[in-house]
């Protein structure tokens, strides 16, 4: 069953500081890289299906298919309704150094460097300015003061609305936070990676920094579709993860069967059940969904229409109870760049 939302998509705002925003933003990335290929203009429709539901916050990166999907937001936003346009706000990360072969050698966070990517993102966006910037991880030969301090320069002149962050630890942020005012930090918040509630969400409370959540459906494994005997496309970044692999996907696929029983109970989809999950644990918080086509784009929308009483949050706990998942949520070489994680 796929529910679609009965209005427009409610808003949220964006840290103390930061814009208001849709209550649901949407995660391009899956439309230009790490999930096998994708198809060009069923993109571009579910993009313009979104601005059409009323979500307002696209969020990309420089480096999703090198720069593939700031041209295809680029050719979404052209093609949308004026109104539509108007409303579009847009989130970037950048930083990631790759190779002509799609390996990611490393990030870049000196103040040059991040001018730099930011000419390009304004160039391959169409645009005179970005709403949110934010390096993807913490450059760890560059002080993030040096980093931000550029990005706020980019605030002054004009190119960039407000700061974010990405995947960044409690320390780092308050570091961060005292150079120059952020809206929002980006992390991994889900049913099945819950770690930033120990230190970091507290940490961005205190500061009044919102949250976008990715991940909310930790890559499609908690989404009630994923199935054990399912074959990976060529070029997944599922298949080197390690909540993907043997034993692993095994018990994670168990918590998704025991958290199916409660949102049937509720008439709602698995995946309606843990976006309206992140979306009950405060208004500080807004999930993006990385939806690549308008079905599950509506299915996701219908998460707005399920309303978690106390009840049926104990009964998700109990489902699925912090720390359940098998797995680390990226390789271990991967792990080693998040900030968050240290």
């Amino acid at each position: 069953m796929t529910t679609t939302p009965k209005t427009s998509v409610p808003t949220r705002p964006l840290g103390a500081t930061g814009p208001v925003v849709s209550a649901l933003g949407l995660g391009c990335m899956g439309m230009s890289a790490l999930y096998g290929e994708s198809d060009r203009a069923e993109s571009i429709a579910t993009i313009h299906a979104a601005l059409d539901a009323g979500v307002t916050l696209l969020d990309t990166g420089d480096f999703y298919g090198m720069g593939h999907n700031e041209l295809l937001i680029n050719e979404a936003l052209r093609t949308a309704p004026a109104g539509a346009r108007e409303q579009a706000l847009t989130s970037v990360k950048f930083g990631a150094l790759r190779t002509v072969e799609g390996g990611f050698t490393g990030y870049d966070g000196r103040p040059a460097a991040v001018k730099n990517f930011a000419a390009y993102s304004l160039q391959r966006l169409g645009t005179d300015h970005i709403d949110v910037y934010r390096i993807a991880r913490v450059d760890p030969d560059v002080p993030i003061e040096e980093t931000v301090g550029a990005i706020a320069e980019l605030v002054e002149a004009g190119h960039v609305r407000h700061i974010g962050l990405s995947e960044v630890g409690a320390d780092t942020l308050r570091r961060a936070a005292a150079v120059a005012p952020i809206a929002d930090l980006q992390i991994e918040y889900s049913l099945v990676s819950r770690s930033i509630e120990e230190k970091i969400l507290p940490t961005a409370r205190e500061l009044g920094i919102g949250v976008t959540a990715y991940g909310v459906l930790s890559r499609g494994l908690i989404s009630g579709h994923f199935t054990r005997d399912r074959e990976l496309a060529p070029g997944d970044f599922r298949g080197m993860s390690p909540r993907f692999q043997g034993e692993n996907l095994d018990r994670n696929l168990d918590l998704v069967d025991r958290l199916r029983a409660v949102a049937e109970a509720k008439g709602a989809t698995v995946a309606q059940t843990a976006i309206a999950w992140v979306l009950a644990q405060g208004r500080d918080i807004v999930p993006l969904v990385g939806a690549r086509r308008r079905d599950r784009l509506a299915e996701a929308l219908g998460a707005l229409d399920v309303t978690l009483d106390a009840a049926d949050l104990a009964a998700i706990e109990e489902a699925v109870p912090a720390g359940a998942a098998a797995g680390a949520r990226y390789p271990e070489a991967q792990m080693a760049h998040l900030d968050s994680e240290h």
